[in-house]
């Protein structure tokens, strides 16, 4: 069973090394050469401690960490899932969390990016009535530097 809560302080260790995975799972290959040599696990230790307000998780009965959400605003801003929870049905909740979360905050419609060649993640948010409204140039700034990843703008009314 999933169990659906909102992050501590002691997840963000696990949600550091999961995001990593997951982040190089989905991007490698998609995303300018540069940003992917820079999002290094030590990266993404460092950035997750600043987020634990932003993110929700979802655990096990053991509470090992299964996947993560992390909602800004009116932004579904990353969904991730470890690849031994994909396909288990915790991405769909976990997403619905994050639609409930822009919801609550008083939002008519949530939004995120998904990169244009993760064609997996894609068909997913499809699946969950997502919609493609074309091409978002996604500004990250890493290491010093803009980078600009091809993504896809993805709506949906909440």
């Amino acid at each position: 069973m999933t169990t659906i809560r909102p992050a501590g302080a002691a997840d963000m260790a696990a949600v550091a090394d999961l995001w990593h995975e997951g982040w190089h799972s989905g991007h490698a290959g998609h995303v300018p050469e540069g940003l992917t040599a820079l999002r290094t696990l030590a990266a993404f230790r460092e950035r997750t401690p600043l987020r634990v307000d932003d993110t929700t998780v979802g655990v096990d009965d053991a509470g090992e960490l299964l996947g993560f959400v992390m909602v800004v605003g009116d932004e579904v801003e990353q969904v991730f899932v470890g690849p031994a929870a994909r396909g288990t049905g915790v991405a769909a909740v976990l997403l619905a969390e994050a639609e409930r979360q822009v919801a609550a905050a008083g939002h008519a419609s949530a939004w995120l990016a998904v990169v244009a060649g993760n064609a997996r993640a894609r068909r997913f948010y499809e699946k969950y009535g997502w919609v493609d409204e074309g091409d978002l140039p996604y500004e990250v700034t890493a290491g010093g530097q803009t980078w600009t990843s091809p993504c896809r703008r993805y709506v949906k009314p909440v």
